[in-house]
């Protein structure tokens, strides 16, 4: 890796951890419900935050490299990595308001849980995002199965009617039911108490657990996803990192209006499916990442204003 992307590596995590601990230390120390006039307003901030950060990686390219074409095109494989993995995390909320109704979690503990959900999947994608570019780099023809996987993945979420939760079955709760007795109730804030000389896991872990491993699954589809953008690991892992970091607030923003957006799961799917036609075709047709920028913004907005005459409709019959 060269020089100037390890200090941009550093730089970078730097940046995040501050964030991170602005977020909790101070803007969020209380557990209280999270309105949507504030989801709004944190919404729009690290979306705002994100093109901030698209516009100093142009700069620092343009600065590196002496070359604009280049700092377009790093800009550009940025906004559709970050496009793309914004969309797809639509999708988790589907499944953290199933995961936060199945366990009762109030609504002022949700930030918490989100928040170390958060920063476990920042983890956990930065080890796929290695592990990925370690195997491209090593057999190229893993991009065909990366792929397979995403279309696959398109086929079976266009085919989904709906999405079930299931954390009884997750191995990682029973484990843990196994390792610790379980507190009761949501009494305190905390993921583990003690009780005289033992010591007890309370639900909120339960559901940190469930919402980390579930986030798993999703990596399945979003980091391929990326790779089909563009090869460089920054470039994939800050992308999955914007787009996360504006994942809590947009739970909160679009929580209660989810079932508003009925097509934009056949949208995402579409998606899923372009990318992954587009990695498999890669040596026969170049598509350029203008382009791909394009669809991927042309599908989403017109799912989304389908689902918008839709509710129209059924609100006038």
């Amino acid at each position: 890796m060269p020089q100037n992307e390890i200090l941009l590596f550093i730089l970078f995590s730097v940046f995040i951890i501050a964030l991170l601990a602005l977020d909790l230390g101070v803007f969020h120390r209380k557990d209280k419900a999270v309105s949507i006039k504030e989801a709004a307003g944190w919404s729009i901030g690290w979306i705002a935050l994100s093109f901030l950060f698209n516009l100093g990686l142009f700069f620092w390219v343009r600065n590196n490299t002496g070359s604009t074409a280049e700092a377009t095109r790093i800009s550009l494989e940025f906004l559709t990595g970050y496009l793309m993995e914004k969309a797809l995390s639509v999708d988790n909320i589907f499944v953290f308001v199933l995961i936060f109704n199945y366990f009762g979690l109030p609504s002022k503990y949700q930030h918490k849980v989100l928040f170390w959900g958060v920063l476990g999947a920042l983890l956990f994608r930065l080890v796929f995002i290695v592990a990925g570019v370690t195997l491209i780099s090593q057999f190229e023809w893993i991009l065909y199965i990366f792929g397979l996987i995403l279309i696959y993945s398109g086929w079976k979420m266009m085919k989904e009617d709906s999405v079930e939760v299931h954390p009884e079955k997750n191995v990682f709760i029973r484990y843990a039911k196994k390792l610790f007795p379980v507190e009761t109730g949501y009494d305190t804030p905390h993921f583990f108490i003690r009780k005289g000389d033992r010591l007890f896991i309370t639900p909120m872990l339960l559901v940190l657990i469930t919402v980390e491993t579930t986030d798993i699954v999703f990596a399945v589809d979003s980091i391929p996803a990326v790779f089909a953008v563009t090869r460089d690991p920054f470039i994939v892992y800050s992308s999955n990192v914007f787009a996360i970091l504006g994942l809590r607030a947009m739970y909160f923003l679009l929580a209660g209006v989810m079932n508003s957006f009925y097509y934009l799961k056949h949208g995402l799917s579409i998606v899923l499916i372009f990318v992954g036609l587009k990695m498999l075709a890669e040596e026969l047709i170049h598509i350029p990442i203008g382009v791909s920028l394009g669809v991927i913004a042309v599908v989403l907005s017109v799912t989304v204003a389908m689902s918008v005459v839709r509710n129209k409709r059924r609100e006038q019959m």
